[in-house]
Parts: C-alpha cells; structure tokens; sequence
C-alpha cells in the first residue's frame, strides 16, 4: 500500500466554524490550522483538547482569526506544544491581529481565555519559510517534506503540500485565482493528480458575475455618493488581512480624483500592521514588486490614509464625511461596533460591509434581507477605579501581597530546613556561649563591646553555627567557570519587549502608543448597558473576500484531478452539491467527514524504495525541464548484492516507444506566444482558440469531453494539412519536451 493518509476535522466541517484539521501522515500528525471565532467560544475548541499532546506539528495556512485564533488558548491550555510551521507574513500579521482581538476584547470585557503573553508565546518560536521552500522535517517526521505555496487570499497566505515517498497530499482552503491589486493567484492549478486533496466547499453555491472592475466602479461609486451628501461611511474589516486590499483601492482612487475627504484606517495596530506589509513587497503582486524595483515607490506607503489607534483621533478630528476603516468584521468588538452605534441612526451614513459576516454576530445579523430596523446592542468600556472602589481595590492588593510573601517565606523555611537536614553525628557540632562578649580596643578611642554572635541561636537542626548558605554549583573547566552560551542570546522575544519603547518600524513589534495601551496597569472595571439602536443608516455588502467562486472551485478541483478529495468548512447544502458534483464529473473517491470522524485516504498504490544502479544511469540523457530534469529510462527491477531492489540496464533490447510531450499548456499562454510570431490568434467558443484563417487548437480530456475530466489532457488541432497547419503545429511543439 501507499503512504498511511487520514483526515479528521476537529472543527469547521457542515457549518461555518473556524478551521481546525488533524491529519496524520504514517502516524505523524499534522494540525493543520488552529482557527477560533470573534465570539471566542471554548466549546468549539472541545475536540482540539482531546488530541492536542497527540500533535507533531501546526501549519498554519492565514493570518486571520479563523484559521490561527486559538493557537495561544490551545498552547496555553491544551499543551500543545509541536513546532509551528508558517510564512513570514503570516506569523506576523497573525501575531497582530491576536493583539488586536484581545486589546479590542479587554476593553470591553475581563477578558481571561489568553493575555499578551500567551500570544507572544505561541509566535515567539513559529518556523518561518518561503513560497515553494521545500522543509525536511526530521526525527518521527523523517521522510515528510512540507512546503508552503500561494493561495492569492491573503498577504503570505499558504497552501500546504505535505509530500511523503512520491505521493502529495495538499491542504487547499479560502484560495483565489484571480490576481488582485496586491496579490498574485493561487499556484493551486499547478498541482496535478496528488494523492489526496482537501479543500473547502465554502463557496460552492456563490457564482460571481461581475467583473473585477465592475465590481470596484460600484465599491467606489457607493462610498463617493454618502460622502457627496454630508454621510460618513464605515467599513468593518479585519486587522490585517482583506483589509489591504481596500485600502489600496481606496488610496488610488483618492489619487486619481484628488479628493478631499479623509480615511482613517482604524484598530489598535493600523500603524504597526503597515510598516510591516512595507516590507513584505516581495509576497505581493508582480506589478507592485515591479513598480517599487522602477520607481522605488512603495504601494503601501499611504498618503490619503491616516492610521490610528485611538477613536479619540476620531472624535477631535474636523466636522464632516469620512470614511473609516475599523476592527473588528464581525462588529462584535473593536472600533467598528463604538462606531456603528454613533453612526447607525443617521439615514446619510453608510455602512458597508465586504464580506459575509460570522454566523451569530451582530454583523451577520445587519447583513440578513431585509434588514433589522432595530437592534439591541450591549456596550461596554473600561474605566478607571475612583474613590472608595481605588481605595478598597488598593486594600485588597496590599493585603494580597502580605498573604503572598507570608506564603513564600514560609516555603523558603521549609525548603531551608528540608536542605539541611538533621545530622546524626552531633557531637561535632561546635558549642557557642551565646552569653560571651569580646572586648575590642580601638585606636580611635576607648574600648566597645563588638557583639559578634549575640542574639544567634543556631536551631537543632543546623549542622554549622552559620548563616544559610548556598553553594555555588557551577562547573568549572581548566579556563574557568563553564557556562551556557544560550544564556546570552538575545532572544526574539526580549528584543520585541525592547521594541516597545523604540517605535514602531520593522524590527519591532508595536509603535509607543499602542504599547502604552497594552502596558496600562491602570486598577479599572468595566461597566455595561444595553441599547436599542435604530438603524436609519444604509447597509450594503459587497464581495470583497478574495476566494474563488462556485464555478472556478469546480474547474480548479477538475483541473488538479486528485485521486481522493476530502471536502470541509461549508455549510451542509454547499458540501453536499460540491460531493455530488465531483462524484460524478471528477473523482470516484469524495469524502465529507463529520467532527472527529477519521477517514482513511490511503493511496491504492503501492510504493516501491529502489535504487539506481550506476551501470544504468551513465547512459541516461536528461533533459532541463524548468527547475527539474527529466529523462526516458527503460530497465528492469534486479537485487543487488545486499538484496535491495535496484534498476538495471536492460538485458536485451528495449522496445520502442511513443514519443511523449511533457509539459502543461496553457491556452492564454499559447495565445500571447503565437501573437509574437506575427500569428492572427482569438479564442472561439468552447474554449477554442482560432489560429489564423483555418487552423484551431482546443483542449480536450481523454473521454473526449472538454475543459476538465479526470486524466492527462489532450490537445487537439483542427484544420486541413496546410503550411499554416504545419506552423501552428511546431510552434506547439516548442511549448513541451519530447523524450
């Protein structure tokens, strides 16, 4: 058999939960994302803590709360303690929209599940690679290789391709095929036949039919109209995900029209989330790493946005229409709920929201047809203690800390008397009259009385007349004392501390105000009321989620043709219409598995180890096939002399064989290469493509159907046996490698 594959979903499968998936690889198992919700609730996190000691490793494929949010609470709590595998972007914009969440949730709230700590924990040691970085994992993981790879959602955003003996097993969710202002696509199409695929059904149902600069026209038009009738607009969004995405939208169209009216991006890390996807350029679209290579000018260098951490920015700032950007996308907490509540009763006001709201929040509840007119909210702040609530918390503080040092000097008697215990042998122990005095003269004057053991009574238990000591037990080398360079690394985590207080630039973590919050230890409470709220304000969604739709899902799955599909995170009627239709038109093995149902994805194929004789490869040709070389080998299986399987040259002649195109064309690809030849090229119906007057080029599979059954594709070429044929045919040709 093949490599021991299962998969079981801990959260996030048959509904819209967070994201959290075991799967085990020959016994190795991966977490592969670790997600939690804006409500925070610990029930989901129920099968997690079951498995969590179990786990070798965590992938974590976005930076969002849905896809990382509970790994502090789950280290904290659970134990998990595997490595952390993760994109540069990932880990860091991760590691602020965890600052976010709870410095939004602490305000509001008292707050408990983690602190700041937790989540400096959970990031401090997360092991960071590249695009396409092939990493061997060792020990129990030997053999594994895992590599992360674009998923065009957001910034560093990963499929994961785990690779063991031969066979692939890729973890494909929330992935976009379209190229956006600040991302490239998903790599997702150039996968083809891996063993196993898991992927997400969660658009299954949704078919986008507008177009990427229709839809922007209708974003920018929307807001231009409030803005022009006296109305601020306010956008919920999440920290440091889709949010770039709108705000390089809005940044060009505030240059394009010159206008006036101020944006403010608005959550407790805006100004450290920038300057870090400053750096983060070469993770971004070709056209923005291009633009900054000519001109050096930065994309996210932002001069119509203002960044702020505090709604008093807001509240002092001039009279008149705006448009904010605040956390959190849920409205649950953060920003945007203050702010939907101030706003919401005037009909000039706009509040648009650009991706589907999570199931139980209030933002959810705004985005349902038709709209509430009204809406009870509970709003919570934190104040300072006063009075006699300052006067009794400092009593009961003090009074704390007298409990707490009794307690550690009583433990440090116990330890004290446990460390030196009762000799037997007393009749060593030295006698000491506690009366006697020594009579010490000065040359400075009289005599005094230097009292030097008055008043020291040595207990029982003491085998010297001393006062505690504690023995130095370092070890000592010819070139003295022997000590552990570790101890005088500077830590990540001690230079982010440091970071605190130096600003907020791409070495540290936060700029001084946003650490001013986080290190306020001012005493305080919160105090709640609930309000009926009248919503007058206009309320329209918009997509701007960044994952591909129902339609490109399917052709993306048909397109990479895994021999088993395992489909997660999407409600029961998207799973159940995406199982059906690969089922039939794809893959004969789909699976949809409940919360902890384990299924068994093991490949049917057997994988053979064998060697390559030398004999045999000294007259193997290779040819250069991008970032790999291939060749055509014929041989047979033999043992050599310690028995292992080997390949072996041929004992007699090999047989012919048909000529075989390696490569994989792409029609849009080929058009461009044939217009450069001086060849008149347009695409016709089906997915044809016209090649001069007679000749025509289609793509089709091997049942004859076209675009995306199941198997190695074949290209046809249609036309009488003219010179334009021949032409057409070579130049096809050259797109593959023929071994």
């Amino acid at each position: 058999m093949g490599t021991s594959v299962q998969v079981t979903p801990l959260c996030g499968v048959y509904n819209e939960n967070p994201l959290s998936y075991l799967v085990s690889i020959d016994g190795f198992n991966f977490l592969v994302d670790c997600g939690w919700n804006d409500l925070f609730d610990p029930s989901l996190l129920q099968p997690l803590s079951r498995v969590a000691s179990t786990i070798d490793a965590v992938l974590l494929s976005h930076s969002d709360t849905l896809h990382l949010g509970a790994l502090p609470y789950a280290m904290k709590h659970f134990g998990l303690s595997a490595p952390v595998y993760a994109t540069e972007p990932v880990n860091r914009l991760g590691l602020l929209t965890m600052y976010d969440q709870y410095l939004s949730r602490k305000q509001v709230t008292d707050f408990d599940l983690f602190t700041l700590d937790d989540i400096d924990s959970a990031f401090q040691n997360v092991i960071r690679l590249t695009y396409s970085q092939n990493y061997h994992l060792s020990g129990k993981g030997e053999g594994i290789v895992i590599a992360p790879h674009a998923a065009g959602h957001m910034l560093g955003g990963s499929i994961w391709k785990i690779t063991k003996d031969g066979e692939e097993v890729i973890y494909a969710v929330d992935y976009n095929h379209r190229k956006e202002r600040h991302l490239n696509g998903t790599v997702l199409q150039s996968f083809v036949r891996p063993a196993v695929l898991i992927t997400d059904a969660y658009h299954a149902l949704y078919t986008n039919q507008t177009a990427r600069q229709q839809r922007d026209k209708e974003f920018l038009d929307t807001i231009s109209k409030h803005l022009e009738v006296g109305g601020n607009v306010l956008l919920p969004v999440d920290p440091a995900g889709r949010v770039l995405e709108l705000l390089l939208i809005l940044e060009q169209h505030w240059s394009q029209r010159a206008f006036s009216f101020p944006i403010y991006f608005l959550t407790y890390v805006s100004s450290s989330t920038i300057e870090y996807v400053k750096s983060f350029l070469e993770w971004m679209s070709d056209s923005i790493s291009k633009s900054f290579e000519t001109s050096r000018d930065n994309a996210f260098r932002l001069r119509h946005v203002t960044l702020s951490i505090n709604k008093n920015d807001l509240d002092n700032a001039p009279p008149g229409p705006k448009v904010v950007l605040a956390s959190m996308a849920s409205l649950e907490s953060g920003f945007a709920r203050e702010i939907f509540v101030d706003w919401a009763n005037d009909p000039r006001n706009l509040v648009l929201f650009t991706e589907t709201g999570q199931f139980g929040t209030l933002a959810r509840m705004l985005q349902s047809a038709p709209p509430p007119k009204f809406v009870k909210v509970t709003m919570s702040k934190r104040v300072p203690l006063a009075g006699e609530e300052l006067i009794a918390y400092e009593e009961e503080q003090n009074r704390l800390k007298r409990e707490e040092a009794l307690r550690l000097s009583l433990v440090k008697e116990e330890e004290t008397k446990a460390s030196h215990g009762s000799d037997d042998n007393t009749s060593d122990l030295m006698v000491i009259d506690t009366k006697t005095t020594h009579d010490v003269v000065s040359s400075h004057g009289p005599a005094y009385k230097d009292i030097l053991i008055d008043g020291f009574v040595p207990p029982s238990s003491s085998i010297a007349p001393m006062f505690p000591f504690y023995d130095n037990t370092s070890e000592w080398s010819d070139f003295g004392e022997v000590i552990n360079p570790d101890d005088y690394v500077i830590k990540d985590e001690d230079m982010d501390r440091g970071a605190l207080h130096t600003g907020g630039d791409v070495d540290g973590r936060l700029d001084e105000a946003t650490a001013s919050l986080m290190l306020d230890t001012r005493p305080s409470k919160v105090i709640s009321n609930e309000l009926i709220v009248t919503v007058n304000c206009s309320l329209v969604k918009m997509d701007y989620e960044g994952c591909s739709d129902g339609r490109s899902i399917k052709s993306m799955i048909a397109h990479v043709s895994p021999l088993k599909l395992v489909l997660v995170h999407a409600i029961a009627e998207a799973t159940e219409h995406l199982k059906q239709h690969c089922l039939n038109n794809i893959c004969p093995h789909v699976y949809a598995p409940q919360i902890e149902e384990t299924v068994d994805v093991t490949s049917d194929l057997c994988a053979y180890k064998v060697q390559l004789s030398e004999k045999l490869m000294s007259n193997v040709i290779f040819k250069k096939l991008e970032d790999s070389e291939v060749a055509w080998v014929d041989s047979e299986v033999g043992k050599t002399e310690s028995n292992k399987r080997s390949l072996l040259p041929m004992s007699s002649a090999a047989s012919p064989h048909k000529s075989v195109l390696v490569g994989d064309l792409k029609i849009a690809d080929f058009k461009q290469f044939l217009s450069s030849k001086g060849v008149q090229v347009e695409f016709a119906g089906g997915g044809a493509l016209r090649c001069g007057e007679y000749v025509t080029l289609r793509k089709v599979g091997p049942t004859g159907q076209k675009g995306g059954a199941s198997g190695p594709q074949q290209i046809l070429i249609e036309g009488p046996l003219c010179e334009d044929y021949y032409k057409i045919r070579d130049y096809l040709y050259s797109q593959f490698y023929l071994l």
